[in-house]
């Protein structure tokens, strides 16, 4: 089943969750609980280490691009890629 939610006013968590409820079919409120689950559990936080490697490779990255030796991208580009 598919259901459409338009929503133009900003909501908290508890609204939102009201407004599903009433939306869907019980069967369909604890399959959309059970993927929210399931998501949770597939992320895990970085490690300090891993931080430290991503900061120092975006530091060596914009050296590149300073030295012309990389192409930087627009904004646009990056906040497509989040």
């Amino acid at each position: 089943m598919e259901a459409t939610l338009n929503v133009t006013i900003p909501l908290s968590v508890k609204e939102l969750a009201t407004l599903i409820k009433a939306q869907l079919a019980f069967e369909d409120c604890r399959e959309l609980a059970q993927i929210l689950v399931d998501t949770e559990d597939e992320y895990e936080e970085p490690t300090k280490e891993q931080l430290i490697a991503e900061m120092k490779e975006a530091v060596r990255e914009m050296n590149l691009v300073k030295q012309g030796k990389l192409k930087s991208r627009s904004l646009d580009e990056l906040l497509d890629e989040l």
